[in-house]
């Protein structure tokens, strides 16, 4: 049988942003009566003859059970108050670019992921800081400051635990995982929030009775292989706290949603 070595690289201090709600901020933003009301960015469904998909939602929409990707007719379904906005991607992009030169004081090692969210590596940084958690939080700073929009951080050694990190306290949180932690922060964690896992996987996981990171650190790492060939293979590391991805600046960042 083959065994594949284990080799976590715990040098680097990669930070991930994820904004909060972007779409649905910018709109709050730029139109004050809009605080504290449900908005959805999406077409509504009673001009569209409902049809229409949600773009996103802000958390007052949430709390009524909206979410991205859902019909808008739906949407207007569970939250009759909700207030639809077909969106201008136009100036999307443009607070996104703004977002993204504030990055670039800090590193030019940044990997987009979406207009609203990127992935930096801090391990040498422009200010010359040896606290990534204190560049996540000028950054934090910088972003609301000067945009007026809140960002959530995570912070770890490597993407996969900061992704997972930026998820975990929102809006405006900060999550901190470091080394020691991984395994422990990631064993009660549905394996659905595990970043890269998608349905078709987690029917698979539920199947043989993967529910928790816990449950899948009790896998041998040839089932998984068996299972779900290469993606077995990060699957186990993965449950390890163990991605060792670099951050890549040059990636071509998917184009805006529509």
């Amino acid at each position: 049988m083959l065994i594949f070595p284990l080799i976590n690289d715990t040098s680097r201090k990669i930070i991930h942003i994820d904004m909060d709600a972007f779409f649905a901020s910018v709109e709050e933003r730029d139109n004050p009566k809009l605080k504290g009301k449900p908005v959805i960015i999406g077409s509504d469904p009673r001009q569209t003859g409902g049809r229409g998909v949600v773009s996103t939602c802000n958390y007052e929409a949430r709390k009524f059970g909206v979410h991205s990707a859902m019909s808008s007719k739906e949407a207007y379904e569970r939250c009759p108050q909700g207030i639809f906005i077909s969106g201008n991607y136009e100036k999307y992009q443009t607070v996104g670019l703004q977002i993204r030169e504030i990055f670039k004081r800090y590193t030019d090692k940044i990997e987009p992921m979406s207009i609203d969210e990127a992935y930096l590596d801090v391990t040498e940084n422009k200010l010359g800081l040896k606290s990534a958690v204190k560049i996540a939080k000028l950054i934090q700073h910088d972003i609301w400051n000067e945009l007026q929009l809140t960002a959530s951080a995570g912070v770890s050694y490597n993407k996969f635990l900061a992704k997972i990190a930026s998820d975990y306290e929102k809006p405006h949180g900060l999550t901190v995982i470091l080394p020691d932690e991984a395994e422990a922060f990631l064993a009660p964690m549905d394996i659905a929030k595990f970043h890269g896992v998608g349905k078709k996987s987690v029917e698979k996981l539920h199947d043989m009775g993967v529910y928790t990171g816990a449950d899948l650190l009790k896998i041998p790492e040839m089932t998984l292989i068996d299972k779900f060939g290469r993606f077995g293979f990060d699957l186990y590391r993965k449950a390890r706290g163990i991605s060792n991805s670099p951050v890549k600046s040059n990636r071509i960042r998917k184009s805006i949603g529509k």
